[in-house]
């Protein structure tokens, strides 16, 4: 990033905190794609999406004064949502299976199809999971958390987190055998 996009970025946030709408809105523009795409890998459907987007962008400006401008501002602004995320979904009583040690049962032997596979194409698949094994997938394989901040973050143990996100990549493989099996079929 040129200096002079930092400045830009910095004089959109001071204009934001002091109110200026024009300022807010090109805020909004700027980030709401992605953000948009972030709250619909852990919303049921497109209308909670747009919930948690709201609520998001509501939290964002009500505390842009306390971003610092250490690190990313964006990576600042995406923690905001994947955590609005993760309260839409306590909100939502969203259950937990209990570890019972299935993690250990899944061996990473060899690179598999799911390691292969685009990170969209990756998504659009995860988005058939249940919400426990969806939120746990993304927040460790797409948002880089690590099992114990899952774990803190959402109420969990950490055995739990590891088995939910385990499970979910055994169903991935699964889906992605069987898509390959069908084409290989069709061939």
């Amino acid at each position: 990033m040129n200096n002079t996009s930092i400045l830009t970025e910095k004089s959109l946030i001071e204009n934001c905190i002091n109110g200026n709408r024009k300022s807010q809105k090109a805020l909004y523009d700027m980030f709401s794609p992605k953000m948009f795409a972030i709250c619909l890998r852990y919303a049921k459907n497109q209308t909670d999406a747009e919930d948690i987007l709201q609520d998001g962008f509501v939290k964002l400006f009500n505390n842009l004064y306390k971003f610092r401008g250490e690190g990313s501002f964006e990576g600042w602004v995406r923690r905001i949502f994947v955590n609005t995320a993760i309260e839409h979904l306590r909100r939502n009583n969203i259950k937990f299976a209990e570890s019972d040690g299935f993690e250990n049962a899944i061996a990473d032997k060899q690179k598999s199809a799911l390691d292969c596979l685009y990170e969209k194409d990756l998504l659009k698949i995860s988005m058939n999971l249940s919400e426990g094994y969806r939120t746990v997938f993304h927040l460790y394989a797409v948002e880089g958390y690590s099992h114990k901040e899952i774990a803190i973050k959402l109420g969990i143990t950490e055995s739990t987190s590891k088995s939910q996100f385990s499970r979910a990549k055994a169903i991935l493989r699964d889906v992605l055998q069987n898509r390959s099996s069908k084409k290989t079929a069709t061939v």
